[in-house]
């Protein structure tokens, strides 16, 4: 049986890489060849972008109810392919098939969401007294290039394209290496659903060649990428050299905070979930808790006592926790594991790779509580990317938000309590661009603003904020000569 392959998609057209050259895409769960890729590089990107700028007037220039009809045909065509996209999903990344099939619902919801704003995205009207009118148009950036990362594919490029789209923007997409597919499937349906040659241009590659040479191309006008901060500070400044802007989601260290009054039965679950979706490779996976010390001993045993029957296993087969990416991310969670024993923190349970005839050859790690963390150990400070949840014990509230705050991040926090005085003093004090209370979460979060402060980037995707970030504001004012008077 032959594998499948994916050749770059540009101009309206599925074409090879000028290389010639492939790479492979690997099932984290049995290291077995999924598929291959086009290996894109800086003459295929180069060609992707110079598509995108010959069809950037027309796409512009249309009536933007009409890209609203587009987006919305996209939305019903994914959610008629949901079953299939989900499980290629679960099986490229290694997620638990529910959590790939909520996937793809939230990307069709991203195309529903901005197909409805396609034609709502106003100017305003400046008074300037009777001899001038003046107003404000929001227009289209131009080229935007769209950095996508492995872990949440489908989404993050739904979140991505659909405002892009909507706002009269053309895209060049480089997908990531690692994992992919989902991503080429939803450039098919694009197409598929009437998106003319050129609006949307995949290039997919090494993020060292074809990401690299995307973010400096000179014809691109935004560049908007999720991954490492390391790799967004080099996108940052490669975009520099072109003045051009750039929207950053960088991860996250995010915590969930427990009072001492918080009902335990509502939050443990939630805790567990937010701590752990997609085997925590999630940046705004609730890695850390603080616990209100009354309340950290029955926290932690209760934890414990969850994890231990939490399943572990291929995506397909629907498991609580997945396997990782890959083999190197599945080593890097293990180092840490490691460093927070040598570190003086006690490992509740997991931490461990998982032997066996069926889990053996995949990248599995089972899932981690890690108790006795201190402010200055890395496992609290550093993002992990795996399934490790850190548990610090706090007296007062004050503390709480202090240690909330004491990561280079400030991505998401949860606030668990039933003080409503407490729980608002720390959403206004805990420094992060989104605050749960009560809560984490809520759906797909399409509709939410999604940012980080610090180092977990800048700008806001998801809501109407996004659109911010795929437009430029022009000013246009007419000086109105009065009637003269007879």
């Amino acid at each position: 049986m032959s594998l499948p392959s994916y050749d770059c998609f540009i101009d309206g057209q599925w074409r090879p890489a000028h290389s010639r050259e492939t790479l492979e895409i690997l099932d984290p769960a049995d290291g077995a060849v999924l598929a291959r890729i086009a290996r894109g590089g800086a003459s295929d990107i180069d060609e992707a972008v110079r598509a995108a700028q010959a069809a950037l007037p027309g796409w512009a220039d249309c009536v933007p109810v009409q890209r609203g009809r587009v987006l919305h045909a996209i939305a019903r065509r994914i959610l008629e392919e949901q079953d299939r996209l989900a499980r290629l999903e679960s099986q490229d990344t290694g997620k638990p098939l529910a959590q790939a099939q909520a996937d793809a619902i939230a990307a069709a919801r991203f195309f529903e969401y901005y197909a409805g704003v396609a034609d709502k995205v106003l100017g305003s009207s400046i008074p300037l007294g009777p001899d001038y009118a003046d107003f404000t148009v929001r227009e289209p950036l131009g080229v935007t290039a769209q950095i996508v990362p492995w872990n949440y594919p489908l989404q993050i490029a739904s979140r991505g394209l659909a405002p892009a789209l909507a706002t009269g923007n053309t895209v060049v997409l480089k997908p990531a290496e690692l994992a992919c597919l989902s991503v080429l499937e939803l450039t098919r349906i694009c197409h598929e659903e009437g998106l003319p040659p050129g609006v949307l241009n995949v290039v997919p590659g090494l993020g060292q060649e074809a990401g690299y040479a995307l973010a400096a191309h000179p014809g691109v006008n935004l560049v908007v990428f999720t991954g490492s901060v390391a790799t967004g500070a080099q996108v940052m400044r490669t975009a520099a050299d072109n003045i051009v802007p750039v929207l950053l989601e960088l991860g996250g260290k995010s915590p969930n905070i427990v009072l001492a009054d918080a009902d335990l039965d509502d939050a443990l679950p939630v805790l567990l979930k937010a701590a752990f979706p997609n085997s925590g490779q999630t940046c705004s996976a609730g890695s850390r808790v603080l616990v209100q010390r009354a309340r950290h001993r029955e926290l932690v045993d209760r934890l414990a006592a969850l994890c231990h029957g939490l399943k572990v296993g291929p995506g397909l087969q629907n498991p609580d926790i997945g396997p990782l990416v890959s083999r190197a991310q599945q080593g890097k969670v293990l180092d840490y594991v490691a460093i927070a024993r040598d570190e003086g923190a006690e490992v509740i349970t997991g931490g461990t790779p998982l032997p066996g005839a069926d889990l053996g050859r995949g990248n599995f790690v089972s899932p981690t509580l890690l108790d006795g963390a201190r402010p200055e150990m890395r496992v609290h400070r550093e993002e992990i990317f795996g399934p490790v949840l850190t548990i610090l014990p706090f007296d007062e509230i004050e503390e709480a938000a202090a240690l909330a705050n004491a990561t280079d991040y400030g991505l998401v926090a949860g606030i668990w309590g039933r003080d409503v005085g407490a729980t608002n003093w720390l959403a206004r004090t805990v420094k992060a661009g989104q605050i749960f209370i009560n809560c984490y979460g809520a759906g797909g979060g399409v509709e939410l603003p999604f940012g980080g402060y610090r180092k977990s980037g800048f700008g806001r995707e998801k809501g109407l904020d996004a659109l911010l970030s795929y437009t430029q504001v022009k000013n246009i004012c007419t000086r109105i000569a009065l009637p003269r008077r007879s």
